[in-house]
């Protein structure tokens, strides 16, 4: 089971031979995650991790829901219900449960990903089956143990430069404080997301944001609440965050005056909003976000589109985030109109649009950012964060928004050890697109080694403020 040194490259001869030099270019270049989910108290406590299925399986939203398409129960997979009722806590039952069922991550990115991890981190060349599963889970568990492939070590052995992390609105930032006072190297950043107290259709908005007005001191009015988003930001730019992140439903944005605002936030705020004034408060706080971002800097980040919690009965039983997330088409042009005639051709400013809707590519945001000097466009994201994805990334939008309107790659994950085998795909993929403009005369070879290092590396430092 080897991985294939030719593996994602053009099958042509000649292709694939320019891609080869263009991805051992890049292949070393350092890493930059300047878009995760990896839990910070990894790095303060630089703690071993747990076994193989926490590793692996259980926290991994990608493998667990192709599992449940199944008909495999979570509470199998040792995630936790709701209602606190029994889950499988052995490791190695779980474990064998995944192998017997890795048949079924047949061409998908996550088996890739899966087995890059095992042969670059773990030396193991064969392929999971249930036959072998019992021996695999013992050298994974032997091996976690040691110091090697604890959280810090492994973020050198990872070359990563600087990792962020996703973080609330209303968390104290005491792990980031922990890393920062342990004297470590390793740069490790928070992320503003505000989703929380931005969102009155989120749970428990309103007593997130009375907790949200409480720490900062401010009073429960739309200046006071203004004032407390203000003062959180800069509490996580003084940490090192560099942007901000916004899971919003839809992209629409609002420039309302300033007494309607107040008035809707009142309205919000008493539980009174229906689902159009919800949606309007969101579109709102687009607004002041970006407006907030011109002050201080933080690169905004955007990625609607998601149905979340598609499935209601497992939203009751496990809660959210569980893999029943669903795209769902996206309106960008006129829902962004709003935000662009106000902030759109600032410079200065950094949105970076993400999508699960990939008819939008070309029809809408490579146009909008291949014209207006604010936007740049984030790769593809979650169900596309894959070979056909990112390829079809790169063929729908360079000939309108070019190479420089994009920010490179980042792999918006929970799963450590697949952070470098997310980032060799995207550079393996991104060096064959390459390599075929190369072939075809679009591109001098010297003009595509430049780029490949961009794509790999320097648009993202460039777009992030790394």
């Amino acid at each position: 089971m080897a991985l294939h040194p030719d593996r994602l490259f053009p099958a042509d001869p000649a292709t694939r031979s320019i891609a080869r030099r263009l991805y051992e270019a890049v292949a070393g270049l350092p890493i930059l995650s300047p878009h995760g989910h990896t839990d910070p108290s990894w790095y303060a406590r630089d703690g071993a991790f747990p076994d193989p299925a926490a590793l692996f399986i259980t926290p991994d939203h990608y493998a667990t829901r192709m599992l449940y398409s199944q008909g495999v129960k979570l509470q199998d997979l040792g995630v936790a219900r709701r209602d606190g009722a029994p889950v499988e806590t052995d490791p190695r039952k779980i474990w064998r449960l995944f192998a017997k069922h890795f048949h079924l991550f047949a061409g998908t990115p996550t088996r890739l990903w899966f087995e890059h991890s095992l042969e670059a981190i773990f030396g193991i060349t064969d392929r999971l089956t249930a036959k072998n599963a019992d021996e695999m889970f013992d050298r994974i568990e032997t091996a976690i143990a040691t110091p090697a492939l604890r959280p810090r070590a492994l973020f050198d052995r990872f070359n990563l430069e600087v990792i962020a992390t996703t973080d609330s609105a209303l968390d104290d930032l005491a792990h980031h404080d922990a890393v920062r006072a342990s004297g470590w190297h390793g740069r490790v950043v928070p992320t503003y997301r505000p989703d929380a107290v931005v969102d009155p259709q989120a749970y428990g908005f309103a007593k997130n944001v009375a907790q949200f007005l409480e720490v900062t001191g401010e009073p429960a009015t739309w200046a006071g609440y203004l004032k407390a988003h203000r003062a959180r930001r800069a509490f996580f730019k003084e940490r090192g965050a560099t942007a901000t992140d916004h899971g919003h439903a839809t992209a629409r944005t609002e420039n309302l005056s300033a007494g309607d605002a107040a008035a809707l936030f009142d309205t919000v705020l008493a539980g009174r909003a229906d689902a159009a004034q919800a949606d309007a408060f969101r579109g709102q706080m687009l607004m002041e976000m970006a407006c907030m971002s011109q002050d201080d800097g933080l690169v905004m980040q955007l990625h609607p589109g998601s149905y979340r919690n598609h499935n209601p009965s497992l939203f009751a039983d496990f809660g959210p985030d569980k893999g029943a997330d669903i795209p769902k088409a996206t309106d960008y042009v006129h829902a962004l109109k709003p935000l662009l005639d106000a902030v759109g051709n600032d410079a200065g400013l950094a949105i970076i649009l993400f999508t699960l809707d990939e008819t939008a590519y070309s029809r809408e945001l490579a146009p909008l950012a291949g014209h207006y000097p604010a936007l740049k466009l984030g790769p593809a994201w979650w169900f596309f964060d894959s070979p056909e994805g990112m390829r079809r990334f790169r063929e729908t939008t360079t000939e309108t928004a070019g190479f420089y309107n994009t920010v490179g790659f980042n792999d918006d994950t929970r799963a450590y050890l697949s952070i470098p085998a997310r980032h060799d795909m995207a550079r393996r993929v991104d060096c064959a697109y390459l390599a075929r403009l190369v072939a075809d005369h679009r591109l001098d070879e010297e003009e595509a080694f430049d780029l490949a290092g961009e794509l790999a590396y320097g648009l993202a430092k460039k777009a992030y403020r790394l």
